[in-house]
């Protein structure tokens, strides 16, 4: 049994394939916030080639390509969750309205619980998850798996882009970590300020979202970095241990798998 997993987000989308627990390929997409359901289909195929999937778990954060992306799971003939608000994911939402929280953070949690949510002795701990994407997240899950709320910033490539549009003397760079704080050229200085600067914002964030869980349930919380970025930035963080890039579509992964036992009961 194939199972493929979708995590549709604003800049990029995240495919990959699974045997069971173990993840089997994987791939990373320009998100096109337009396509159609038949253009979706074509890119899918010419990804998977000949797998034969078996069931399909998906997730979007663009409202604009929920349409097609339904339109194409509405088509298949295999087991779909399309996870969304009013779909039981089994992580309780502790915070003020749970129908604002994206349904990515959700399944992220889920699996950052699932994985990372016992130390080495069993016991449960909080997690922090760190996901460098369009936007920084940084979100808390209690040592029972629920999601208590987080911190939002912008992310490394959207704070980028605005310098670049908004700075006539500013420009675009590669996002890579400098050799020093004190930049000598524009280049260094950006790059300086972009990436050392997100990692003492992550950082801060982390320290006063660990003091509070700890406050609260008396535990420190292990703090796992993930999304495309986080490469670029996690390695500049005094504050992150463990890195699962994609843990996203191991949420999705685990959603479907109990989504799928509520089924068929």
């Amino acid at each position: 049994m194939t199972l493929l997993t979708v995590d549709v987000g604003n800049s990029q989308t995240v495919l990959a394939t699974f045997d069971g627990e173990r993840r089997v390929g994987s791939w990373r997409v320009t998100t096109a916030p337009r396509a159609t359901a038949d253009e979706l289909r074509m890119v899918w195929r010419g990804l998977l080639r000949d797998t034969e999937v078996t069931g399909v778990a998906a997730c979007s954060t663009v409202p604009a390509l929920l349409p097609s992306l339904r339109q194409l799971l509405d088509s298949l003939d295999v087991p779909v969750t399309l996870i969304g608000p009013g779909v039981r994911t089994g992580v309780p939402l502790h915070v003020d309205n749970p129908r604002e929280v994206g349904a990515d953070r959700v399944v992220t949690a889920l699996a950052a619980h699932e994985l990372f949510g016992r130390d080495d002795d069993g016991r449960a701990r909080p997690v922090v998850v760190v996901d460098f994407g369009t936007s920084t997240n940084v979100d808390a899950v209690g040592p029972g798996g629920q999601f208590l709320g987080g911190a939002l910033a912008p992310g490394l490539e959207v704070s980028l882009d605005a310098l670049a549009s908004r700075a006539a003397q500013l420009r675009s760079v590669e996002l890579t970590c400098p050799p020093q704080a004190i930049g000598k050229n524009t280049v260094a200085a950006l790059q300086s300020g972009l990436v050392l600067g997100f990692a003492g914002l992550v950082d801060g964030l982390v320290t006063r979202i660990s003091a509070e869980l700890v406050a609260q349930f008396g535990s420190t919380p292990v703090v796992v970095a993930t999304g495309g970025l986080a490469p670029v930035v996690a390695d500049s963080c005094a504050s992150i241990g463990p890195r699962e890039p994609d843990l996203t579509v191991h949420g999705l992964r685990l959603a479907f798998q109990r989504h799928q036992a509520q089924a068929s009961r």
